[in-house]
Parts: structure tokens; C-alpha cells; sequence
């Protein structure tokens, strides 16, 4: 069902791999709701995903960009600008990488070259997206950025490794950058804390089927799924929103304020 949220609103999405990725539903939604957008992704991401078909059935174009490099990100501003014929109302970060998690290595055990590399790419590059958007003038004033993070960032979830500090170092840069944005540009930063979803890029994190089902059966809701993601999203891209800021927002069934549930307590002493 679509109510136009974004009607004439014009954006940028990050990250958008393959159907079950967080970013596509995103975009789909936008679509749906009647944003129009540029698709961007790292060169190496889009030769693995799909995004030529997502372009495609949302009618967009997309320029590759390396969200590290700040010449990339600034020829990605300026062209999207010039596609979409002004400034930018939205900006959805869903970019996140650990080659220590692809690779095997543990967080007790880290090759901090990959390490870096990861932290550049996962949280770094939302700090040099933002510059790159402020120092251009790039945003409408009541604009919205959202970076999608994960409860890792406060608690610890072992297998997580280096992921988790990624997260947790992209939450302080929407809270620090977001003052700044909110204060100069009336443009407002958030950060989505979403469920554990079953993405291509959480497939690779050892335990995560262990991750969804124990957040399953610990969330009063369930699991948001992707789409969940995509609307709330949407809401916090249109001008429902206008004023909330510097948030890390749980999507997350509940999850995040429970301590113990009936469901996850009935597999350690049985039902009564």
C-alpha cells in the first residue's frame, strides 16, 4: 500500500546487493511511495549483485562508487544533483564489511590491516558521505540520513567480531555529524538498529542462523524482517519525521529491552 510519503523527494541508496538485501526493499519502498533515487554501490559489490534489475524495475540509474574514496563520493553527489535535478532529501547507509569475519579470524586474533579496512568501509565512509553532502551544500534543509546498524554496537555477541566496533564507531558518527547537520543544514541523522536479518552480507557472520532464532524467540514481536526495515525506513525519510534526530532507533521486535522470555527460558528448564 502506498500513501506518497515521498512524493518529489529525491535520494541516494547505498548498498543495494541482491533481493534480500536491506538497501533493495529500501528502494523498492521509496519507489513505491514515489521517491526517486540513484542506485550506488562499490564496483567489486555490483558485479556480484544484481542491481542492473532493481534500476531497472524503480526506473533509476546507477553510479558505482567507492564510499571511501572521497573523489568517488564527491562525483557521486555531484552527478546524482544533476540526475535527479537538485539537492538530495535522503540518504540511506547500508554498507557494512569484515574481511577478519570473511577470513575466519577471530576478534582475540586480528590481522588489523583488514581490521582498518573494514572500519573504513563500514563507519568511516558514512563520516566521509556526510563531509562530502555538508561541505557541498549537497542536502534540502529537513532532509533525512539513515545508516542501518545492529545491536552488536552496545552488547556483545561473540561471533560479531570487528563488525560490532564498526557499528558501534557509525552510531557515535550520526550522533556526532547528525548536531552539526541538524544545527547548519536542518537536515536530520538517524541510525536503524534492525533484527538480525538474513541478508547476503549477514550470511557471513558464523552463528547468525543462531542469532535470528534466538532473537526470535526472545522478541515479544518476532524478527523485523527486511521489509519492516524498508517501511520504517520510508517513515524516517518523509516529513513525518521532521524532528527526530541523533537516534540509534530499534527495529527490532522488542528485542532490546528484554532481559529473559518465556520462550527462550522454556529450552533450558522445559515447559511447567
Amino acid at each position: 500500500m502506498s500513501y506518497n510519503l515521498l512524493k518529489g523527494k529525491r535520494g541516494i541508496i547505498f548498498g543495494a546487493l541482491d533481493s534480500n538485501s536491506i538497501a533493495w526493499k529500501t528502494a523498492e519502498r521509496v519507489h513505491e511511495e514515489g521517491g526517486q533515487f540513484v542506485l550506488t554501490n562499490a564496483p567489486v559489490a555490483m558485479r556480484m549483485g544484481q542491481i542492473n534489475e532493481l534500476a531497472e524495475k524503480t526506473g533509476s540509474q546507477i553510479i558505482p562508487a567507492d564510499a571511501t574514496s572521497l573523489e568517488d563520493l564527491q562525483n557521486l553527489i555531484d552527478q546524482s544533483m544533476e540526475i535527479l535535478g537538485g539537492k538530495i532529501d535522503f540518504v540511506l547507509h547500508s554498507i557494512g564489511m569484515s574481511i577478519n569475519v570473511r577470513k575466519g579470524k577471530h576478534y582475540t586474533d586480528q590481522n588489523y590491516d583488514w581490521t582498518q579496512k573494514g572500519t573504513d568501509v563500514s563507519a568511516m565512509s558514512f563520516h566521509k558521505l556526510m563531509q562530502t553532502l555538508y561541505k557541498s551544500d549537497a542536502m534540502n534543509e529537513w532532509g533525512s540520513i539513515v545508516a542501518l546498524t545492529y545491536m552488536a554496537a552496545q552488547r556483545v555477541f561473540p561471533d560479531y567480531n570487528d563488525m560490532a566496533d564498526n557499528k558501534a564507531y557509525l552510531e557515535s558518527i550520526a550522533r556526532s555529524f547528525g548536531y552539526f547537520f541538524g544545527r547548519d543544514k536542518k537536515v536530520r541523522v538517524n541510525t536503524i538498529s534492525q533484527s538480525p536479518t538474513p541478508t547476503t552480507a549477514g550470511s557471513g557472520v558464523k552463528g547468525f542462523d543462531g542469532f535470528i532464532a534466538y532473537a526470535e524467540k526472545m522478541s515479544p514481536l518476532g524478527n523485523a524482517t527486511a521489509l519492516d526495515c524498508a517501511n520504517y525506513t520510508v517513515a524516517m525519510f518523509s516529513d513525518l519525521t521532521k524532528r527526530v534526530t541523533l537516534q540509534n532507533l530499534y527495529n527490532d521486535g522488542g528485542f532490546s529491552n528484554m532481559g529473559v522470555s518465556d520462550a527462550v527460558m522454556s529450552t533450558f528448564v522445559g515447559d511447567e
